[in-house]
């Protein structure tokens, strides 16, 4: 066996254990079927529906179902928390309804821009490798189960509180995360659209304050969701914050910005109105345009 195909399994093993470790302790103090605890459960499903999804798509060598599989991905795990639980309370049902929002505007968006682009050039190398491949969708397991640790353990927990002002300013940091999110897409959507744009990088709009404010929304309403969550944890459970850091981290140290800048500096790094661009513009946190 080849380092090239040892590799992505020895990390696909890795990922299973920690989330396997986060599962143990958001589990703590919740909602079980039987014996068993119904996050960590939610944590199984997640990872279970990434391999069937695998088989088609390797056998078919097409990314094109990978985003929507973890929207359908996130939507089924709430809704089984929910179903679940123990007298589902405000707080869970208006955190199944925040994630199902999102989890269903951002995975038809996505589907649908990979339809239009024909690929996603993440997968270019990697779907020949079975290894390799298989890598991706069992990452996506652990992004959506770390993404939504934190509401799966709050819509789980035995533990039923109103929602208080910190559920209330968690609703709202959610709301401004999604507007924000949905806006930036639809700007940049727009400006793709024109032909007259295909080579040229979007300066208008919401991305004039930031360069990826898409991303600062999506950071943003998982924030919300946490705050909506930190009442009702407790114990163990506060291990679940890690969402909102994990999405941050990912978009912010992984495959979001530096990838994204990578490839702009490749495809406009010469061009001096590219560099001004930069330097008047905040890469994540929306600010003023500086003249």
């Amino acid at each position: 066996m080849t380092n090239r195909t040892l590799q992505p399994i020895l990390q696909s093993v890795a990922v299973v254990v920690f989330a396997a470790l986060i599962a143990a302790a958001g589990a703590d103090g919740g909602a079980t079927v039987g014996v068993i605890p119904v996050f960590a459960l939610c944590a199984a499903i997640a990872f279970a529906m990434q391999w069937v999804a695998f088989v088609p798509a390797y056998l078919r060598q097409t990314e094109h179902f990978y985003d929507l599989v973890g929207s359908l991905t996130h939507l089924s795990l709430v809704v089984c928390a929910l179903v679940l639980s123990e007298a589902p309370d405000l707080r869970a049902l208006l955190l199944t309804a925040m994630v199902a929002v999102w989890a269903i505007r951002l995975g038809t968006f996505l589907f649908r821009r990979i339809r239009d682009a024909g690929f996603d050039r993440r997968f270019t190398k990697v779907k020949p490798n079975p290894a390799r491949f298989f890598m991706y969708w069992n990452t996506q397991g652990l992004w959506v189960f770390l993404t939504l640790a934190a509401a799966l353990a709050a819509i789980t927990s035995l533990d039923r509180q109103p929602l208080g002002w910190l559920g209330a300013m968690g609703i709202a940091v959610w709301l401004a995360g999604f507007t924000i999110e949905v806006i930036a897409d639809r700007q940049k959507t727009a400006f793709r659209k024109n032909p007259a744009n295909a080579e040229d990088y979007i300066t208008s709009g919401l991305w004039a304050w930031s360069r990826h404010p898409n991303y600062f929304g999506e950071i943003l309403l998982w924030c919300g969701v946490a705050l909506i969550a930190v009442p009702v944890l407790s114990g163990w459970q506060w291990v679940t914050l890690i969402s909102p850091v994990f999405v941050a981290l990912l978009l912010t140290r992984a495959s979001g910005i530096p990838m994204l800048e990578e490839s702009a500096e490749n495809r406009w790094g010469n061009d001096p109105d590219y560099q001004a661009y930069k330097s008047r513009t905040p890469v994540l946190i929306p600010l003023p345009p500086r003249t």
